[in-house]
């Protein structure tokens, strides 16, 4: 079982149902699924950084990503429609877990001047959504075999429609948000 599913389990849902004050187990916050999703716009011009961005996605996520392609042409961004210009991955169940634990604990303390990430990021549904400017923060990637850098969005989508509720499961897996 994965480290943070355990302690989801054992140790944040008596504390969310003491700080929320409910005793329905299926009315607390839970996190349903993380997307984690890449944009590769160079990959026009360049074939084969979609496959180096879908394959460190994969090593990084532990799931083979899946490639997407444009819905709409777009002129001004040289874009046509069906063009292949970036990749996601969605995460759930035990993955998931695994995942948030290698970013909280792993990842993001390896960014360069990281202060915490932002607490206003919420969408106002309960879903809270990141960006990273690089990939090489995560450990399964070698940084010799790197030829670009690649950003990536990651968003937290939770069972809860308020973000204060949202934000306080976040913060109780170990989310290190920064001071507002």
């Amino acid at each position: 079982m994965a480290r943070l599913l355990e302690r989801y389990q054992k140790e944040i849902v008596p504390q969310l149902k003491k700080k929320l004050a409910r005793e329905n187990l299926l009315s607390l916050p839970r996190l349903q699924k993380i997307v984690v999703n890449m944009g590769v716009g160079k990959a026009l011009q360049d074939k084969s950084r979609m496959e180096q961005a879908a394959d460190q996605l994969s090593q990084i996520t532990g799931q083979r990503a899946q490639i997407r392609k444009a819905k709409k042409a777009v002129s001004g961004f040289r874009l046509r429609e069906n063009n292949e210009i970036g990749c996601r991955v969605t995460l759930r169940g035990q993955r998931m877990y695994e995942f948030l634990d290698r970013l909280i604990s792993i990842a993001l303390p390896r960014i360069r001047d990281f202060r915490g990430v932002n607490p206003k990021s919420f969408d106002g549904h309960g879903n809270y959504s990141m960006g990273l400017s690089e990939q090489m923060v995560f450990p399964e990637i070698d940084p010799d075999k790197v030829t670009f850098t690649q950003g990536m969005d990651i968003t937290f989508v939770t069972s809860t429609t308020n973000d204060d509720e949202a934000r306080e499961l976040l913060r109780s897996f170990g989310m290190p948000f920064r001071e507002a």
